[in-house]
């Protein structure tokens, strides 16, 4: 009883008990992936990829005609039956033209992939480890940067074509050649990257715990470069299926294999343009226009993706979160108000 009296004085001298306010359902927190800023210029850069994408690779699928079966003879105009008509060999140009997109993309993928891989490898370990590994990968790094690329993809080529090894002919040799030849640049910026992770506190962490130095550059340094990493590999397909074409525009392409280059090759070789054969060379010149256009449209958006600093609507974001923030403290103050009012 005297427990029970005590507790009620108690009660009074604090003030007057608030009747509890019911308990507000709580929103939940939010993926981290929707903190990303999707704008809609990703969606129209990956709708205009996947648009090609399936035009390689499920086109076939469905079209009757073959890209090696010959249905005509030079440069017969479009019809009904042959919506792009044919070519100078009397194939149906655009049973080839999807035959060479998804070449071209094969390519792209197997180069740029390449590319990215040698020139992560390398930066990496230039950048975390330092010293003299650092001084001759990037020795090493700019002694390729001097020589001309386009001199290298030249010379490789021709010799690639005097093989006796069939996959090293075709798409697969290209591939090789070019991303062998075009992975310096991304190097030299993921190694700049890395060494402004190397002297982060948690880096110094894992050290203090024991991991070891694969571990370290797998699990605590190659995450943080994996925005940049995805970037560089994008535009390394572009740049793939560029160097690609010009390849094969100039006669060392693939041996015996449709590529977009290789398309206005033999359109030039057949004086497409001068006889007005526009279905010809005009189709595969807007579906490699596309491809740079889309992958290069996708780097950006990736970009602001991201970057918060490069974001579309930074300002009007900012002014609704701080009439967010004023709203909330304004609310905060009228309850604060009511509880004082009540005692």
């Amino acid at each position: 009883m005297t427990n029970i009296q005590s507790s009620a004085v108690s009660a009074e001298a604090e003030g007057p008990l608030v009747p509890e306010q019911p308990d507000t359902p709580q929103a939940k927190p939010k993926p981290a992936w929707r903190s990303l800023n999707f704008g809609p210029r990703l969606w129209v850069s990956l709708s205009l990829i996947l648009a090609i994408a399936l035009l390689g690779f499920v086109g076939p699928l469905f079209y009757p005609f073959a890209p090696d079966q010959k249905v005509g003879s030079l440069y017969d105009e479009p019809s009904a039956e042959h919506i792009l008509g044919t070519e100078n060999f009397g194939y149906d140009v655009l049973a080839v033209l999807m035959a060479s997109t998804r070449n071209s993309l094969i390519n792209g993928l197997l180069a740029g992939t390449i590319a990215v891989l040698i020139g992560v490898i390398i930066g990496i370990l230039a950048g975390y480890v330092g010293g003299w590994l650092e001084e001759l990968l990037m020795g090493m790094t700019n002694i390729v940067l001097a020589i001309p690329s386009i001199v290298i993809l030249i010379l490789i080529s021709v010799s690639l074509q005097s093989t006796d090894i069939p996959f090293l002919k075709g798409i697969v040799g290209l591939a090789l050649v070019i991303g062998i030849t075009s992975w310096p640049w991304t190097a030299r910026a993921v190694r700049a990257q890395a060494s402004s992770v190397a002297t982060r506190e948690h880096i110094d962490v894992a050290k203090l715990s024991g991991a070891r130095t694969p571990g370290i550059l797998l699990f605590d340094v190659l995450p943080y470069l994996a925005s940049y990493v995805v970037m560089a590999w994008v535009l390394q397909l572009a740049s793939a299926i560029l160097a690609e074409s010009t390849l094969s525009m100039l006669g060392l392409g693939p041996s015996g294999a449709n590529s977009l280059g290789m398309q206005l090759h033999w359109a030039l070789a057949f004086q497409a343009v001068a006889t007005g054969a526009w279905w010809a060379f005009l189709p595969p010149t807007i579906v490699l226009t596309l491809i740079s256009f889309g992958l290069l449209y996708l780097q950006s958006s990736l970009d602001e993706v991201f970057n918060p600093r490069l974001r579309r609507g930074k300002k009007k974001n900012l002014a609704k979160a701080a009439a967010a923030r004023e709203a909330a403290a304004r609310k905060l103050a009228e309850q604060n108000k009511r509880v004082e009012v009540q005692a």
